[in-house]
């Protein structure tokens, strides 16, 4: 047991919260929205494959980072530059994922499955990008984007508007907080010649794009929901969405990055599972 706990510490396995609410959403809107009917079966296929990927994909990160995070002091304690998982069972793990991942997309469609590849070149390419762009928040906005757009598909086999705005809602979300999660680093990034929004704009401005990132966020919840023709309990779910991101900037200032946990995990973590709930309720009352 101890090892499958330092494995799930490894993909910090409970920031699937992140992703998985809006992959719900997706699977819903296609089949309550589009009426394209439910099916138990593909449903626990889309979750598998939220597990799988972001695994594959935390455990890459962990893996690519190693040497970094190893000269961090306040990254030097995670799993494999503290010894904790090997290098070579970490690599493993990803492949084990990666492989289970694609494996699973092939039992949902072939439209998810030929597309299950470019998802995965998504993911795991993002762990390179703060090498040489400081956009690379956006990179990690970009792969949980997938998450509403995929889901939907795997009920569907076809794009539509709709879900591709929620993939933009979490893009311009995760995007948001993983820019005040960064401030931690900003000076660790710009010693190292790492790229980063906090190390190349500074602390002050880079609060100040996450706001900008947050209100494009919330901007795209109202427009989807006027869009959809949304009633009460999607407006509540938008409400409680927009007032939690409005609180976490309220906890984390240029010159106090005490309450970042707070403002990065529990606040968004909330957020994340209280709006799709509500959504679920608009689509299934």
């Amino acid at each position: 047991m101890s090892a499958v706990a330092n494995y799930l510490s490894l993909i910090k396995f409970s920031h699937t919260i992140f992703a998985l609410p809006f992959a719900i959403i997706g699977f819903f809107l296609a089949t309550h929205h589009f009426a394209y009917g439910f099916e138990a079966y593909r449903l626990l296929l889309v979750v598998l494959c939220m597990v799988f990927a972001r695994s594959a994909a935390m455990a890459f990160n962990r893996y690519a980072d190693r040497h970094i995070d190893a000269q961090n002091p306040r990254t030097a304690i995670r799993e494999i530059p503290a010894g904790i998982v090997g290098e070579r069972s970490a690599l493993g793990f990803v492949w084990l994922n990666s492989l289970l991942f694609i494996g699973t997309t092939w039992f949902i469609n072939p439209l998810c499955f030929y597309l299950s590849p470019v998802a995965l070149a998504v993911i795991l390419g993002y762990s390179y990008t703060k090498r040489f762009t400081a956009w690379c928040h956006l990179i990690l906005g970009l792969g949980l984007s997938l998450a509403p757009v995929g889901a939907f598909i795997a009920v569907s086999q076809q794009f539509e508007l709709l879900p591709v705005l929620y993939g933009l809602v979490v893009l311009c979300w995760v995007s948001g907080f993983d820019i005040i999660y960064a401030l931690q680093d900003a000076e660790f990034d710009r010693e190292k010649g790492l790229h980063s929004i906090p190390s190349r704009l500074g602390k002050v401005n880079a609060l100040r794009l996450s706001v900008l990132l947050h209100v494009l966020s919330a901007a795209l919840v109202v427009y989807a929901g006027y869009y959809a023709q949304f009633g009460a309990w999607y407006w509540a779910g938008a409400a409680v969405f927009m007032g939690l991101l409005s609180y976490q900037h309220t906890l984390v200032k240029p010159d106090d990055l005490s309450r970042v946990d707070l403002a990065f995990f529990t606040t968004n973590g909330i957020a994340g599972v209280l709006f799709a709930l509500l959504v679920l309720a608009e689509l299934l009352l």
